[in-house]
C-alpha cells in the first residue's frame, strides 16, 4: 500500500461553477480569495520541513470567467488566466523546495498542460461520472460547464498527448444511477488504454455537507461503497493503481479488502480543503492500521513509479524526480521524518 505525503495548498477558492455539493468554491462575498505568493510558500516551506514530498495544488476552474475580482487579481500581476498563477506559484514552489507540484486545476487543454509539465511531474482532474444526464436540471452538475463529461474527457486525452501522468476517478452517491456508475468505471479504462497517461484512479464516495443543496442526500454505506471499488479493481485490472481516500471512512480498512493499492495523498500539516469536515488519519494510524491488516505502507512520489520515465517527465524535473525516488521508484523518505 502507498500512498504520497503532501501539503493540499488552495491556490483559490474562487470557481466559475455551481455544483450543489461543494463548499470548496465561495463568491468574494463570502471569502473567496488568491492565496498570495509568500502564503503558498508558507505552506509548502511547512511541508519540506515536516518530510512532504508533494504540494497539492487544488483550485475552482476558471474564476476569472465568472468574477470580476478574480480577472483583477490576475491583471494586477500581467495575467490573463488562473493556469497562468498556477504555472508561476508552481514555479516558485520547485524554487524554493524540494517539492513537487501536482496540479489539479479544472480544465486544461494543450497549452495549458505544456505550461504546467515543467514544473508538474503530475496533474490530475476527476472525471466523477460519464453520464451527461448529471448536468440536467435537478442534477449536481446542472449549469456548470467544467462539469460536462466531454470536456473531462478530452482534459485526459490532452494529457496522453502532452505525456503527463493523470490522475482522476468517480465520484460515487451524487445520484448517478448504477448503469452510469458502472459506464464510468469503464470509460476511465478505455482512457487509459487510449493515452496511456491515467497513473491512478479515485474511487471517492460523496460525503454530505451542510449549507449546501445536496446537505440532505444520503451518503453510500462503507459496505456498498466497498463492493464499488471492488468493481473497480475488476474492471480496471490488476495493474491499475486504486485509490479510495481514508478521511472520509471511520473503517476505511474495509477498502484494502476490496482491492485497493494506495490511500492517495495524505497530509501532516494541511486539513483537506475540499472535504473539511473529514481529517486526515495521523500518518502512524494510517500505518499501523493498514500493517494490522497484512499490508506494508509506504510513501511515494505524486507520480507513480512506473511513469518515472524521460518520456512522461519533462526534462527539467527527471533529473529531481529521479533523486526523490528509491530502487522501487517510491519516495525517499526517512522513517524518522517528523511528519510522522
Amino acid at each position: 500500500m502507498t500512498y504520497s505525503r503532501k501539503v493540499f495548498i488552495p491556490l483559490t477558492t474562487l470557481c466559475r461553477d455551481r455544483c450543489t455539493y461543494c463548499t470548496f468554491a465561495k463568491s468574494p462575498g463570502a471569502g473567496g480569495m488568491y492565496l498570495e505568493p509568500d502564503e503558498v510558500l508558507a505552506i509548502a516551506k511547512a511541508g519540506d520541513e515536516a518530510g512532504c514530498t508533494e504540494a497539492l495544488f487544488t483550485l475552482g476552474d476558471r474564476p476569472e470567467e465568472r468574477w470580476p475580482q478574480a480577472a483583477s487579481f490576475l491583471a494586477a500581476r500581467g495575467l490573463d488566466s488562473t493556469i497562468g498563477y498556477v504555472a508561476e506559484m508552481s514555479a516558485l514552489v520547485r524554487s524554493e523546495t524540494s517539492l513537487f507540484p501536482h496540479a489539479n486545476p479544472g480544465l486544461l487543454d494543450d497549452d495549458d498542460m505544456r505550461l504546467l509539465r515543467p514544473t508538474n511531474p503530475s496533474m490530475g482532474m476527476m472525471l466523477e461520472n460519464i453520464s451527461p444526464r448529471l448536468m440536467e436540471p435537478g442534477m449536481p452538475h446542472h449549469g456548470t460547464l467544467s462539469k460536462d463529461p466531454s470536456r473531462r474527457v478530452a482534459t485526459i486525452e490532452a494529457a496522453g498527448r502532452a505525456r503527463v501522468p493523470f490522475t482522476t476517478g468517480i465520484l460515487v452517491g451524487i445520484g448517478e444511477r448504477r448503469d452510469e456508475l458502472v459506464d464510468s468505471l469503464f470509460a476511465l479504462r478505455d482512457l487509459g488504454r487510449a493515452t496511456g497517461a491515467i497513473q491512478e484512479i479515485i474511487i471517492q464516495n460523496f460525503r454530505a455537507k451542510a449549507d449546501t443543496p445536496m446537505r440532505h442526500s444520503a451518503e453510500p454505506v462503507p459496505r456498498w461503497f466497498a463492493r464499488v471499488v471492488a468493481l473497480a479493481r475488476w474492471i480496471l485490472g490488476p495493474e491499475a493503481n486504486v485509490q479510495v481516500p481514508p478521511n472520509l471512512t471511520e473503517q476505511f480498512e474495509i477498502y484494502l479488502d476490496a482491492g485497493i493499492n494506495d490511500w492517495g495523498g495524505v497530509s501532516p500539516l494541511t486539513i483537506d480543503w475540499v472535504n473539511p469536515e473529514a481529517p486526515w488519519p495521523h500518518l502512524d494510524e494510517l500505518r499501523s492500521r493498514t500493517e494490522a491488516a497484512g499490508f506494508t505502507l509506504r510513501p511515494r512520489l505524486p507520480v507513480y513509479p512506473e511513469y518515472i520515465d524521460e518520456d512522461w517527465i519533462h526534462a527539467a524535473l527527471y533529473a529531481d524526480v529521479v533523486a526523490a525516488a528509491d530502487k522501487d521508484g517510491l519516495a525517499l523518505i526517512p522513517e524518522t521524518s517528523g511528519a510522522r
